[in-house]
């Protein structure tokens, strides 16, 4: 049996939904790790709050560590 053409691409709307998947793939796991790294501040944060707030460290230590963690 003889095919027309060779290979039986997807052609133009095959490229178009496979580029658009691979954007939204890699935009979503960066979205992600994005996610992941400001919740983790944000759980350190909070964790200095309340060393401060139980009078474990005084306010220019929590100002050092706080100013630390930002520069990450």
């Amino acid at each position: 049996m003889m095919y027309p053409y060779y290979g039986g691409g997807m052609g133009w709307g095959g490229l178009v939904v496979t580029t658009l998947s691979m954007i939204v793939f890699w935009g979503g796991l960066i979205a992600l790790v994005v996610l992941l790294l400001r919740r983790h501040d944000g759980t350190a944060t909070r964790i200095l709050e309340e060393r401060l707030a139980k009078g474990e460290i005084d306010a220019d230590e929590f100002d050092r560590v706080r100013k630390t963690l930002r520069s990450r």
